[in-house]
């Protein structure tokens, strides 16, 4: 091929590819990675100061990573060294150290050491440069296709900068092309050279960001397309669609079985079949195979997914799963990718449901907690049952109506934990009332076992097992909802205010005041150090400055207590206060009023309080009246009458009239409230059903017991708790919502 006929080969005697002779070699002329080198970015600034740091450039191929350590090196006052990982090791690096040492010795003059690749060398080679880039012998400049935080020793990345870039975009591509059929010298400027608008397009729709790829493309096409080139001076050189499409057939796809790629593409298809995106699993998918993924891998992590993102809510998606699996095998490529497309399509359409999560919580409690003993009735009864009744109480299934009877199979300590959750979705919807209900005779009847001494009649109100039952019923939640969206709503929090938040379970308002204010402040006072805990806890995720103040409240209930680690932190004034069941022991609700008065803003801090009306709750003599005698029905009204009426009781003798007096009295000026009444699915245990008639110490076991003796009373518990329905009862809540303004 003679160069004697243009003169576009006289200053390049070596004939680079078009790619090596476009690259940039001044900041003007670097296309792309605007987010980092824009006008005014960081490390564009950095390299016009010549005041560098160590970095590492990561991105795909194509993306300009050489050429910004060339564009460094042509415009630093410092020794500017280069390294390929792929050719060099521990001495070449040693030697650039001792050059890099003398020159700053002798010169005064600092070395940056480019080192592409970077991520090919192994952890030995990469520490024998940390010393030197810590007592800054040399600055480097990294170069790679992974991603660092894993590819490069951690000691490095953090005494570096780290810059992404991304692929270049069709406008930027478009813009490199320009510049190349421009350019007299290292271009194509001097040719006559006229490049299809459809080929330009196709050149750079399958250069898919790269352009590298797309210069040696647009290289191939313009000196194939003349019978020799370069051409006889004036001839023309046409770039049609055909010889683009020649030139570049197929998009090289950015995929490594080992590296980033593999890993982020398999990780957005099972998010796209978890998230029952079908168009996204097939696109994820086709581009696994296209890059020669191994199906089988795939179908490996299908099966994961029907079992983790499906599980019960489609049983059969394991087996369609399965079954494409070994179709697969008996059918391979290319054929086998319909089975691939059936699977993906089948996961990512059916219903989800990630309960079987609940095993790992079963895992944790047996690694985490001391070993229970086994039932007695649940042992192995075919070699000891005559020595230690091993098996003996055991109630065989299918002897039973439904091939179900209600016993415990829990060791007794874990009674009432719950590791597993029915989701609402397919066919895990159809049993979960079944599994509620099955749940709730089974701890039903484990409150009544008279032999276990764990399960005691009186237990105390906040034992494990009865916690459990009182918010197993779903519809629970949706009155916690309500009340919190209605709070809220009323506070009408800005983004930079500070909350405070108090009273009785008030941590379902922290969370969403948090949110709501994120460059304010929220500040929750706990009634004990298990809730102070809890919230803490689950503050803890967060980072510290976005994390709520957490104290115990004072003897004043609205204040921290004095040991309080952040007290000092509290702020004197709060723009808002919200309470939860905040009024509902105290005798002094004026006082109250004008102590939470006085922690709000004058003028304009608001006191949004969500209350409890215990006196228009549900009362025990209309839930199971119907199965009590005339004059049972008659002893229970009246013992709940006297309650619910006593003046004295700073639970019930209220109302909302009551309230907007008190705001009145205390210096808030009312600006609304509202009553809101929620009846939700509630299991009521017989134990709590039992304390309540039984217990003296009770205002309404008291009240009881002045009426009657206590066989009558047993006599009633007794009824009652043959009546207690396995579905749970109807459950009425009332609360009271009222807010004001702090008057100036």
């Amino acid at each position: 091929m003679s160069t004697d006929q243009n003169p576009l080969f006289a200053d390049t005697p070596s004939q680079e590819p078009l790619a090596a002779r476009m690259r940039p070699r001044t900041l003007d002329e670097f296309i792309g990675q605007d987010h980092i080198m824009g006008q005014g970015r960081l490390l564009r600034r950095a390299i016009q100061a010549d005041m560098l740091s160590s970095l590492i450039f990561a991105g795909p191929p194509g993306t300009g990573k050489t050429t910004l350590a060339m564009v460094i090196a042509n415009t630093t006052r410092s020794r500017f060294a280069s390294l390929n990982a792929v050719l060099s090791g521990v001495k070449e690096v040693r030697a650039e150290i001792e050059t890099a040492r003398e020159q700053m010795t002798l010169h005064g003059r600092r070395t940056i050491l480019f080192v592409d690749e970077v991520h090919r060398w192994n952890k030995a080679q990469q520490d024998a440069l940390l010393p030197w880039v810590e007592n800054g012998t040399v600055i480097l400049i990294g170069a790679t296709t992974e991603n660092p935080f894993f590819e490069v020793n951690a000691a490095l990345v953090s005494r570096s900068r780290i810059f992404q870039l991304r692929p270049l975009s069709a406008d930027e591509l478009r813009r490199v092309v320009e510049h190349a059929l421009a350019d007299p010298v290292r271009g194509y400027g001097s040719l006559r050279v006229r490049l299809a608008a459809d080929a330009l397009d196709h050149l750079i729709a399958v250069a898919d960001g790269d352009a590298r790829s797309l210069l040696n493309a647009l290289q191939l096409a313009v000196e194939t397309g003349t019978a020799q080139f370069p051409p006889p001076h004036g001839t023309e050189i046409r770039v049609s669609l055909e010889a683009a499409e020649e030139s570049i057939q197929r998009k090289a796809l950015l995929y490594d079985r080992e590296g980033d790629y593999h890993y982020d593409t398999i990780s957005a298809f099972i998010k796209s079949l978890r998230g029952s995106d079908p168009d996204a699993a097939l696109y994820w998918m086709a581009r696994m195979v296209a890059a020669g993924e191994d199906p089988r891998y795939i179908l490996r992590r299908m099966l994961i997914s029907a079992a983790e993102d499906v599980g019960m809510a489609d049983p059969n998606a394991l087996q369609v799963v399965e079954a494409a699996a070994r179709a697969y095998d008996r059918v391979g490529l290319p054929e086998g990718q319909f089975h691939l497309a059936q699977a993906a399509l089948y996961l990512a359409t059916c219903p989800k449901s990630n309960s079987a999560l609940g095993y790992f919580d079963a895992r944790a409690a047996v690694e985490k907690e001391r070993s229970r003993d086994v039932p007695r009735h649940l042992r192995d009864a075919s070699r000891d049952r005559q020595g230690f009744g091993h098996g003996e109480g055991y109630l065989y299934p299918h002897a039973y109506r439904d091939h179900w009877v209600a016993q415990a199979y829990l060791p007794r300590q874990l009674q009432g934990r719950l590791f597993y959750s029915p989701s609402q979705q397919g066919y895990e919807a159809r049993i979960a009332t079944e599994v509620q209900r099955r749940r709730e005779l089974q701890l039903a009847l484990v409150a009544e076992d008279a032999d276990d001494q764990e399960i005691l009649t009186f237990s105390p109100p906040d034992s494990e097992r009865e916690r459990w039952l009182l918010r197993a019923a779903a519809a629970r939640s949706a009155v916690l909802h309500d009340i919190r969206e209605r709070v809220l709503a009323a506070a009408e929090l800005r983004r930079h205010e500070r909350v405070l938040v108090a009273g009785v379970g008030a941590d379902v308002l922290v969370w969403e005041a948090l949110r709501r204010t994120p460059e304010g402040l929220v500040a929750a006072l706990a009634n004990d150090r298990a809730h102070a805990e809890r919230i803490s806890s689950q503050a803890s995720r967060l980072e510290a400055l976005q994390r709520p103040l957490v104290c115990l409240a004072g003897p004043s209930r609205l204040l921290p207590a004095p040991d309080c680690a952040e007290s000092e932190l509290w702020p004197d004034r709060f723009e808002a206060l919200l309470g939860r069941n905040l009024l509902q022991k105290q005798s002094d609700r004026i006082a109250a009023l004008t102590e939470i008065r006085a922690l709000c803003t004058p003028g304009s801090g608001r006191v949004v309080l969500a209350e409890t009306v215990a006196h228009a709750g549900s009362r025990l003599s209309e839930l199971f009246g119907h199965a009590l005698s005339t004059g049972q029905r008659r002893l229970l009204a009246e013992a709940e009458r006297a309650v619910y009426e006593d003046a004295s009781n700073p639970m019930v003798n209220w109302d909302l009239s009551d309230v907007r007096h008190w705001f009145d009295r205390a210096g808030l000026e009312q600006a609304g409230h509202e009553q809101i009444a929620h009846t939700s699915r509630r299991t009521v245990p017989p134990a709590e059903l039992q304390r309540w008639l039984l217990d003296e110490s009770g205002r309404l076991g008291a009240a009881l017991r002045s009426r009657s003796d206590e066989t009558d009373l047993q006599q009633m518990a007794a009824t009652m708790i043959r009546a207690l329905p396995a579905e749970g009862v109807d459950w009425k809540t009332t609360v009271a919502v009222v807010w004001g303004v702090v008057r100036a």
